[in-house]
């Protein structure tokens, strides 16, 4: 999983997930579900301090692990 920021003055103002399981049906369907859900929450919390999504623990997990290392990069 690989997770990109936009930020403008300190602001994220856009998620893009660019790297993501896709191995199998289970995979996208459940990635198609649970992305668009940790990028709103990214977006509305400002930070990694997100909640997981229920049923998807291991996408969630690879989210805030890239999530947090953009953050650091990003200096926020």
């Amino acid at each position: 999983m690989q997770v990109q920021l936009t930020v403008e003055d300190g602001i994220i103002t856009d998620v893009a997930v660019v790297e993501y399981p896709t191995g199998n049906g289970k995979d996208r369907q459940i990635n198609a579900r649970a992305i668009p859900v940790l990028v709103q929450e990214t977006l509305d919390a400002q930070s990694a301090d997100i909640d997981m999504v229920s049923g998807a623990t291991v996408t969630s997990e690879g989210y805030l692990e890239s999530l947090q290392a953009a953050l650091d990069e990003a200096g926020l």
